[in-house]
Order: structure tokens, then sequence, then C-alpha cells
């Protein structure tokens, strides 16, 4: 039996494909179908370390999850990731290939199908079905030329597209009939239908509406999907979904969300927490002074974010907290920034030179081409617990408060403490995943831990979904819409 396929695309970004492609993919593999997530291009500095030393898109990682399978780089063939405001990392097959600045990706993009379609063909070995995560939307013609995204792979694999609307936007007639006009009549052709998402109120209000695409299009229509309430619980790989709601506990946690954050989804664990407030701060707005704990994130671009903290004054907000005996941890680019210089000679991360850190921990990091990534098991050195999680960095971090490492990885120390043990860096992320470290960290400031686990959390909620889109949505004709390949 040929390898069938069926691919999400979406009227613009953020309108929900990560999501729909995870509970498609748990609604497959709990009707008993081998079932593999694929996503050709992404953009996205939330990354996930496969087993093999690569890395995907943190989306195709929970879509992997909800699967049932291991995390695989052809999954997810090509990563880019943003540094500047027009240059990216171009990652192919899970490594790091070279770096392209916006003006230059769409030349590039025609070599770059022949490893996607290669990937494509990798996974479709080990699966029956693969449901594939469009990027962006399809109505942009000014990309279709050498597009590798949305209708360009779906032509070039010959998988049939369904189209999601968001009407949590409004204009979602418009969204899916709009986007049919502006199409390549060949393109259009590869459609067997619509979905509209994110509905809130009484979805019988939309009947019009929806009837009205129908006629306009003669496409389809899969069903109107309700807002998920639980969708909070999922982890986030767009930077977009940041604001969403987050515990209300009395420790306060508050995080500034950087220019180039990556890999935010280290906090999610600690979001879920009821002991714990967790607050995103945005830019344009000082960290608050009631914070417990300032946690400094993963960022593409250390020195970049180095001087995009200066710009918002959190640099200020930063050093009176800790005057204020208030506790940080910077994780990995967070990390860095701790320190005393961040040095790139080479412009691994963009222009070459150095910039002073916040000079809150005695080390200095230098940036080297050579980038780590790796899954480890580490123990955490104040509370002796053990630590699964993945390193994926560039730079090497020295100097005297090392000598406190805030964990050991297989014996070799990583991270580093200050004196009085209030500031600590790590490059360990997925830290807080592990249960069993969360409450030893937790306890270190009086705090008790949530009793049920965060994978078995985020398993249930992927049930959910899958539960919430086999009520609403006809899940069955969706499946049943996938083309041999």
């Amino acid at each position: 039996m040929p390898t069938r396929a069926i691919m999400i695309q979406g009227t613009g970004s953020n309108v929900g494909k990560s999501m729909l492609v995870a509970g498609l993919c748990r609604a497959a593999l709990r009707r008993g179908i081998s079932v593999a997530p694929f996503k050709p291009q992404n953009m996205s500095n939330n990354a996930a370390v496969t087993h093999d030393g690569g890395e995907i898109g943190r989306a195709q990682a929970l879509q992997a999850m909800a699967s049932g399978r291991s995390l695989s780089v052809h999954m997810n063939p090509v990563l880019l990731k943003p540094e500047t405001d027009t240059g990216a990392q171009v990652v192919v097959q899970g490594r790091a290939q070279s770096r392209l600045e916006a003006g230059d990706f769409g030349a590039a993009r025609r070599a770059l199908l022949k490893p996607v379609l290669e990937s494509f063909g990798i996974l479709g070995k080990t699966a029956d079905l693969i449901i594939v995560e469009g990027a962006g939307s399809p109505a942009e013609t000014n990309l279709r030329k050498n597009d590798i995204a949305n209708m360009g792979f779906a032509r070039a694999a010959n998988v049939p597209v369904i189209l999601a609307g968001d009407i949590n936007r409004g204009g979602v007639i418009a969204q899916i009939v709009g986007t049919q006009a502006v199409m390549d009549p060949d393109d259009a052709a590869m459609v067997a239908g619509f979905l509209i998402n994110k509905f809130r109120g009484d979805v019988r209000l939309f009947d019009g509406g929806y009837q009205d695409i129908i006629d306009r299009t003669g496409w389809a229509g899969f069903g109107v999907l309700p807002w998920f309430s639980g969708a909070h619980l999922l982890p986030a790989e767009d930077a977009v979904d940041l604001a969403r709601a987050r515990s209300a506990g009395a420790f306060h946690i508050v995080c500034p969300m950087l220019s180039r954050i990556s890999n935010f989804d280290d906090l999610d664990p600690l979001a879920a927490e009821p002991t714990v407030r967790l607050t995103m701060i945005p830019p344009g707005t000082p960290l608050p002074a009631d914070a417990d704990l300032v946690i400094l994130p993963g960022t593409k671009s250390t020195r970049g974010d180095l001087n995009f903290m200066r710009a918002q004054g959190w640099d200020i907000d930063l050093l009176a907290h800790v005057r204020r005996g208030g506790h940080v941890l910077g994780i990995c680019g967070g990390y860095q920034m701790l320190g005393q210089i961040v040095d790139d000679p080479k412009g691994i991360e963009g222009p070459s030179g150095q910039d002073a850190g916040l000079c809150l921990l005695d080390v200095e990091t230098l940036m080297a081409a050579d980038k780590t990534l790796t899954h480890v098991t580490a123990t955490h050195s104040a509370t002796g617990a053990q630590i699964d999680g993945y390193e994926i960095h560039i730079g090497q971090t020295k100097g005297p408060d090392c000598q406190r490492p805030y964990c050991q990885i297989d014996g070799v120390p990583d991270g580093a403490v200050s004196r009085d043990g209030k500031i600590a860096g790590t490059y360990l992320h997925g830290l807080f995943s592990n249960d069993s470290f969360r409450k030893s960290w937790l306890a270190q400031y009086g705090l008790a831990a949530a009793p049920v686990s965060y994978s078995q959390t985020v398993e249930d909620t992927l049930d959910q979904l899958a539960d919430h889109m086999e009520q609403h949505l006809d899940v069955s004709a969706i499946l049943a819409s996938a083309g041999p390949v």
C-alpha cells in the first residue's frame, strides 16, 4: 500500500496550522495509522534537537509526539533561524548550512527543493500517512516562484491541500475566497477543501458564511472548529504566542521578550505550575519591581539582544532587581549575556566585534563556528537532581564563576553560579520539563510543585485536541482526502 499524504495550508501565518496538524496526527494515531508530520520549510528560532544530533522546528517535535514518533531531521528539512531583520541561518536536514540575506533566499530556494523532496521520500518509507504543514500562505503570489513551503511543494510532491482560515481575525470569507482568486488555477486544483479555525460563540451563526464560501469557491467544507481552550497547555513555537494565558501563583517569574528569543518553550512547564506567576515582558515595558526571579531566555543573536535589552532599559531594571536581592537565571544565550564580554571575532551571529555583557557573572564568551547539538543527562549542582535536557548553541563560556557550575554533564561542568548563589547561567535547554528537577528547583524557593507530570499534561492535551477536532470537523473525510505519493 503506497504512502499517502495531505497538506494543511493556511490563509496566513498563525492561523493554527501547527496545532491542526498535531491534532490530526493524534487522531490518525488513535485510528491505528502509522503517521508522521512534515514541514518542508519552517522559520523559527524555537528548535528541538533530534536524537541523531540535528535540529528541527519545535512544532514538528510536538507533532512527532502526537504521532508517537521519535524526532527526525526529515520532518523539517529546511529550517530558517532569523538572526537579524533581514538575515537568517539556513539549516538543511538538521545541519546549519549557510547564512542568507532575505534578498538572496529566493534564488536559493530552487536548490533547497531537492533535499526537501529527498526528506519527504525518506519519511514516506517509515509511515503510511504523512500530514504536511505549510508555511505562511499560498496567497503570497510574490513568493510563488521557486516556492518550497506551500503550493510549490504540493505540486512537486503531488500532495492534496486543505486550506485553513482563521475566523478569530475576522474576514475569513475573504481570506479563503481571496486566496483562491489569486492562486494559479493549477495550484487551486490541488485544494481538496477548506476548514475554519478558532471560532468563538454559536457556530450556527456562521452557517450562511460557510455556505457562501462553498458556493464561491466550489471547494468542499470540512467543518468549523471552535476555539480550543487547552491550546495554552501545549508548547508554542511562534513568538506571537508568547502573550498566551500564564499561571497566576505567588512566586513571580518574569522573562523579557527578546527580539531574537529562542527556545522559549523552556518556560512552559513553569507556566503550568500553580505556585508560579510567569509574565512575559514585551518591548517597551519595564521589568516589574515585584519579580522574584528574572529568566533571560535563549536568543539567536546574543550581541544583538544585548543591545536590544539596553534599548528597552531592561539592563537597568535587571540591576535594580539584583540590588533588591532578586534572583536571575540565564539560559543559553541568556547565560552568555550575563557575563563580562561576548566576543564574535568572525561574525558568526552577525557583524564581527565584541560587546560588554551585563556583568552579573564573572565569565566571558567567545563565539565559534562549531555548533553544539546534543541530548544530555546532567546533575544539578545545588540539589543533586537529574536533568534530561539538550544543548543547542554556539560559543564557549569560561571564567572564575564557572568554578561553581550550574550542573555536571557526565562529569563535565556546565554553566556558572555567582558567589552569593543568586545569579546563575546554563547552556541546558528543556531543564524544567523534568518533573523531579522542577520539584527540587521550586523547593529551593519554598514552593511546592504540581503533582501532575508535565509530559503527561501535554499528552492528555493532545488527546483532548484530537477529541475536539473529531467532534467539530469531518476528520475521516480529511484523512480520506490524502493522496498517494
